[in-house]
């Protein structure tokens, strides 16, 4: 690991960690880390969300990953079928690593990341793709479930969202493209997303240790229309822990959809949507 990377692991895990506030949604009681980590390791799975542009989030990930040891995890960051093993450390770089993978550096704003791959080629805990390809979310968009692959199209069949869960999906998609979806691309939009939690709930349930680990967006993780609808039909009758990295426990996102809230430090940041122009009325 470059002197660079180990002094940002070092202010990542130090200064900053005395702030964080982790909270148990069932009983609204905040929690320490080690009842945090007791409760994982009675879990099946443990689906650890992020915000992608917070590198305490995922130095956090890293660090509890590692202190929960397992082989490998399961990625959005990769396509399902790519794996990173890692080197030794006079080998290849991480990036280097990820890049041979199939990582698209450029889209996940690496170095972003590098707190989180970092940490784990340093505990030796290699990474399954889980996602999609982005050349199929495409298609998924434009021509809708004819495009879907037949396991896909299966999967997604035995685990349809309620109506107030497609609702709160729709929306998001919405509000995250700053109100300037057109209505006619939410379907599509929808799909896509969909297909992506039931590929990274595929995926994160192939793996053979327990508790089994998935790293996503926030959005992903959600227990109403992400990750978790597809792996309790995979998966019937596992326990599921899914946990939401924020900045405020004030955030919009709603509380109950995850098993944990953990609030980290906030990062500065410019608001994406200044750059979509208003509305026309």
């Amino acid at each position: 690991m470059n002197l660079r990377l180990t002094l940002l692991l070092i202010c990542l895990t130090g200064a900053a960690q005395a702030a964080d506030r982790i909270i148990d949604t069932t009983t609204g009681r905040e929690i320490s880390r080690a009842d945090l980590l007791a409760q994982a390791r009675q879990s099946d799975f443990v689906l650890l969300g992020e915000i992608h542009d917070n590198p305490y989030h995922h130095q956090r990930r890293a660090a509890l990953i590692a202190e929960l040891a397992p082989s490998s995890i399961a990625a959005e960051h990769l396509e399902d079928g790519q794996r990173v093993s890692w080197a030794s450390p006079n080998g290849p770089s991480v990036a280097d690593q990820l890049s041979s993978a199939g990582f698209d550096a450029r889209s996940w704003q690496w170095p972003l990341h590098e707190p989180l791959f970092a940490g784990l080629a340093q505990a030796s805990i290699g990474v399954a793709g889980a996602n999609i390809s982005r050349d199929l979310a495409r298609r998924l968009v434009r021509e809708g479930e004819s495009a879907l692959p037949p396991a896909l199209a299966t999967t997604l069949t035995a685990a349809p969202l309620p109506a107030t869960a497609q609702m709160a999906l729709d929306k998001d998609l919405v509000d995250d493209h700053c109100g300037q979806l057109p209505a006619t691309r939410v379907p599509g939009m929808r799909l896509a997303q969909r297909a992506r939690d039931a590929a990274m709930a595929t995926g994160v349930a192939a793996l053979k240790d327990r508790p089994a680990i998935l790293v996503a967006g926030n959005g992903h993780v959600r227990a109403d229309y992400g990750v978790p609808v597809t792996l309790a039909q995979l998966r019937p009758g596992t326990r599921i822990l899914n946990i939401a990295f924020l900045e405020s426990e004030h955030s919009a996102e709603p509380h109950r959809a995850y098993t944990h809230l953990w609030i980290t430090p906030a990062v500065q940041r410019d608001d994406p949507c200044k750059r979509f122009p208003a509305p026309q009325s």
